[in-house]
This record gives C-alpha cells, structure tokens and sequence, in this order.
C-alpha cells in the first residue's frame, strides 16, 4: 500500500504540474517505480482508477471502463498520463481524452505516441500545438499515418493553426480520417481547377471541412451548382458561393431564394444580383432576413432595388450596427450637423474607428451625449432615451 500512495502522489504531482523541467525527472521517477503494483490483478479497479486517477466523473466512468476491461495494471495508463502531462496538457484536457477515447491509456508510449510526437515536431509543430492537437484528434494520434496525413495537410492550410481550426469545426475529424489519394488530393485538385489557391482552399474548408472528404463527384456538383446562381468560376466570389451551396440540396437553395424574393420584394433579376454579390445569403436564416428586412425597408426607408445591388448591408448586426447607425445619421440630419449628403451604406461600412471620427468625435460640444447614446445603442438598448437628452440640450 505504501508503493501505491506513492506512486499515486507521484502521478498527481505529474498531471498538476506544467512545468515540463519539473516533468522529466520525475517521469525518470515514475518509470523506475513502474513495477506491477498489484500483484494480485484483480485489486486493480479500472472505474475507481478512472475516477481517482483520471478525473473522470462516476457517470463517465462505467461507460470508458468497458473498452478497458482487459486492463490488469496501471501501469501503461500511467505512463499515458505522464505523456500528456509532458505535452502541457492538464489534468482536466487528459480526462477529456480519456472519456471521449478510453483506449488512448492502452496506447503505448515508447512504440507509438513517442514516435508520432517526433514526427509531428519534424514537420516543425511546437509542443504546445502537438497538445492542442492531441486534444481535437486524440484517437488519430495512437496512429503514425497522422504524420504523412500532417505533412500534406500543413503547406495546403499554411499553419497548424488553421488546420486545427478545420479540424475543430469538424465532429468527426474528417480531414484525418479520410484517404488522401482517393478523396482529399482530387478535391484540391478540382478546386485549384475552378480557380481557387491554397488561401482559399484553407479559408473554405476552414469552414466546411468535409468537402474535401467526400465523393470527388459531390464537389463537382456544388461547384456546378455555384455557378447556376451565376458565380462563374475563377471570381472572387466563388469560393463564397461554394461555401454557401456546400452541403444544401437544390429543393433548399430553390425554397431560399423564393423567400429572399418576397421578403425583399425582389425580382428574379435582383435576387440573382443579390446572391452573386453575396452568397452568404443563402446561408442567413429566415428570421434574420425577416427582421432586416422589416427594419431597413419600412423603418429606414431604403429601396429593394438598393439592397440587391448593395445585399452585404444584410450581413451587418442589427444591434450592433444597423441600428445605432441609422439613429445617428437620422439625428445629425435633422439636427443639421451633418455635412453632404452621406448615405446609409456609407456610414454602415465605415470602421468603427473612422465612424467615431466622422459622425460622433466633431459633435461634441453641439451633441456632448452623443458618444455615450450611440455606445448604449450598440448594447442592444432601445435608443429612446437618448434622442430625449440631445433634443432636450439643443433646446
């Protein structure tokens, strides 16, 4: 017992510590110790082990203990966790793993995580990103195909960083998972065919990783789809337009484009320019097209016409810009204070540091509430109040 308080001490010290010098001597430790504890296999409780150990919660544990019944030691799982720790993982990141992918601890440490460790830091990721990456795709890493699979996948995305957000967005780590020869490396070819280079490659799957991972004939159709809402291939807008069709059947893109047609009281030739200008459209759902629509045609008086040539105005927060805007430019108009003719479209595309410095910072002596006002407009609050004050301090 004495044996097993100490190496538990050990261990703990290990998973808590994020001191990777702290790390190594006593991994040195842990593996000097690494003689069978219990000599008698069945004292070796796997959910107990789960629970003190890990750091899995009860509930966890019975269904992660099933896939460890053969478990007769801690041993090799002790040495997983000594792996993580050395990564920089915490003990909360390890017990993620561990829950998500018991069989992890089974994996060994000399024969494969250690080897694809060194190969993913020859292909130049730091240890911190090795962590991170343990962390989304843990159950590829017990194998070494993940290197060859990095060694593509790194120059394609430009950094780890981007892949690792792919994979983020990705429930089933398609990306890894998927055959590179049949499957991704004909995609990329396909794409790079329809005009697109790494950046956008990285910047689409980015958002939809699968399509790199399914049927070649899948891609061509989006990408025949794409060019039916009059995106032609080679644009700088067809990327957007992939994106925006990735994954929807035509009976669903055809439903959208009815609802965008009489929400905006559009013609077939307006919605048509309105979606080659914006794909994105067709990824907006119905009730934030509704309520833009509601506010900028019959609160703020623009034309359908106008939006279609100009649809991106549909991209912008209601509550954090729309709405703030349009109730300033609406005071400084029918106060006086405002100089030519300025649109809406301009003031809505307008950084919010040369907004400040345009409409907001010169009317602070004839509108000294005014910076305040809009500020509490872009938290969402109706700006009743402050039209109050400023009509009140012109008076």
């Amino acid at each position: 017992m004495l044996g097993l308080r100490l190496r538990e001490c050990i261990l703990s010290h290990i998973l808590s510590s994020p001191s990777k010098a702290a790390f190594s001597p006593l991994r040195r430790l842990l593996s000097a110790t690494a003689a069978p504890v219990f000599p008698n296999p069945i004292s070796f409780a796997v959910e107990d082990y789960l629970v003190g150990t890990c750091g899995l919660t009860r509930p966890q544990a019975p269904k992660a203990s099933k896939k460890l019944s053969h478990l007769k030691s801690p041993t090799n799982p002790d040495n997983v966790l000594a792996f993580l720790a050395g990564l920089g993982l915490s003990g909360a990141d390890a017990a993620a793993i561990v829950a998500k992918d018991p069989q992890f601890l089974c994996a060994s440490v000399d024969k494969t995580l250690s080897p694809v460790v060194a190969g993913l830091t020859r292909l130049g990721l730091s240890s911190p990103e090795i962590g991170r990456l343990v962390s989304v795709v843990h159950k590829q890493c017990r194998y070494r195909s993940i290197i060859s699979k990095m060694q593509y996948y790194l120059p394609l995305f430009g950094s780890c960083h981007n892949f690792l957000r792919a994979l983020q967005r990705s429930s089933y780590s398609y990306l890894l998972s998927s055959d590179l020869d049949k499957l991704v490396k004909p995609n990329v070819a396909f794409l790079r065919e329809c005009g697109l280079g790494a950046c956008d490659i990285a910047k689409l799957c980015i958002r939809e990783p699968r399509i790199l991972a399914i049927n070649p004939e899948r891609v061509r159709a989006m990408a025949a789809c794409a060019e039916r809402l009059g995106v032609r291939r080679g644009s700088g807008m067809f990327r957007l337009a992939l994106q925006a069709v990735a994954f929807l059947s035509e009976e669903k893109i055809a439903a959208k484009l009815d609802y965008l047609k009489n929400t905006f009281r559009w013609s077939d030739a307006q919605v048509s320019i309105a979606v080659r200008k914006y794909p994105n459209l067709l990824g907006k759902s119905k009730e934030s097209l509704k309520r833009r629509s509601e506010f900028l045609v019959s609160k703020v008086g623009v034309e359908p016409v106008y939006i279609a040539h100009r649809p991106t105005l549909l991209s912008y927060s209601m509550e954090g810009r729309l709405r703030p805007r349009y109730y300033v430019i609406k005071f400084l108009k029918e106060n006086g204070l405002l100089d030519g003719d300025l649109s809406f479209f301009t003031a809505v595309k307008m950084t919010e540091k040369v907004f400040m410095e345009k409409l907001i910072s010169p009317h602070k002596e004839a509108a000294p509430h005014l910076a305040e006002d809009y500020a509490t407009a872009c938290k969402g609050e109706v700006p009743t109040n402050f039209i109050f004050r400023w009509t009140r301090n012109r008076l």
